[in-house]
């Protein structure tokens, strides 16, 4: 059932490095046409790179692992409705016939089927503020310890439970690495007061790693890393300023009763509104720059295979 684009099954078989990019950008992430110029710019990053990419969505009920420029254009112009998938959304979607973004859960979980283990998005999901309460934990944090994908993000998203969120990480397993850093990024910021236990400053340390670990999935390590870039500095928000929009934007959520999976997009929204706009240009250059780290580090790791 599941979809590999010739292009991709070519260099997958070739033994040459493909990296994954997830569809829920295109889809949920940006309008149109902003979104079609990213997820295309997305692609030429890796290219860039040396690498294959291949951007995965479910296409009628197909999981595609290397979506066509035409289909990127389908998801990208609003005349179909797109579904968002997490991992346990798939087979619905599938059966239904339905077309779908896929997070970062479900694109590792199809990335993974399909051979390929670098995957880039912007953020990852993680711990809400408030899930004390509320149970609030993306699928995306249980996703990243039982799949075997190298995902290069810029944190997780800034308005989630951080501390929280990188101490989930611990419980589960996952490795977490900061490309030139010393602090988990917060997203918007190149800082979050985290400090991370591994710092790498090349791709071939990081290829190195996720060699190793992959050589002991059978002993000890079967899920995957966290490779975590921040965002370039040229274009970071202040960590306070952030803080104070995302109150903001919480307390706006809270009054109008927003809930359940309708919180993200609606704080990310509010996030925009609170900055004029400079955390939509912030995170369209984190989303580049991972893709072009990812396509760099899939290069890398072909002189481990």
């Amino acid at each position: 059932m599941l979809h590999v684009a010739e292009e991709v099954a070519t260099a997958l078989e070739e033994g040459r490095p493909v990296v994954a990019l997830e569809s829920t950008l295109i889809s949920h992430g940006l309008p149109y046409p902003e979104n079609l110029e990213v997820a295309h710019a997305l692609e030429q990053e890796v290219r860039s790179s040396g690498a294959v990419p291949a951007t995965i969505g479910l296409v009628a009920g197909r999981p595609t692992v290397g979506l066509s420029a035409q289909e990127i254009e389908r998801f990208a112009n609003g005349t179909t409705h797109v579904r968002k998938l997490s991992r346990r959304d798939i087979a619905v979607a599938v059966a239904q016939g339905a077309d779908g973004a896929t997070t970062v859960a479900a694109t590792a979980a199809l990335a993974a089927a399909a051979g390929v283990s670098i995957f880039a998005t912007g953020g990852i999901g993680g711990v809400h503020r408030g899930a004390e309460r509320s149970w609030d934990v993306s699928a995306d944090l249980v996703e990243l310890a039982r799949t075997p994908v190298l995902t290069v993000c810029a944190g997780a998203k800034a308005i989630l439970d951080l501390p929280a969120t990188l101490e989930y990480l611990e419980t589960l397993g996952v490795p977490v690495v900061g490309m030139g850093c010393d602090e988990f990024p917060a997203f918007y910021s190149v800082n979050s007061g985290l400090r991370l236990e591994t710092r790498v400053d090349s791709p071939d340390e990081v290829a190195r790693i996720w060699a190793a670990q992959r050589s002991l999935t059978a002993l000890a390590t079967p899920g995957g890393l966290l490779l975590c870039v921040p965002p370039p500095a040229e274009v970071a928000l202040p960590r306070d300023l952030v803080e104070a929009a995302i109150g903001r934007a919480l307390a706006s959520a809270v009054l109008n009763g927003v809930r359940g999976p309708a919180v993200t997009p609606f704080l990310l929204a509010a996030m925009a509104s609170e900055t004029h706009g400079e955390s939509i240009g912030t995170n369209i250059a984190l989303l580049r720059q991972n893709a072009r780290v990812a396509g760099t580090v899939a290069v890398a790791l072909t002189r481990y295979h």
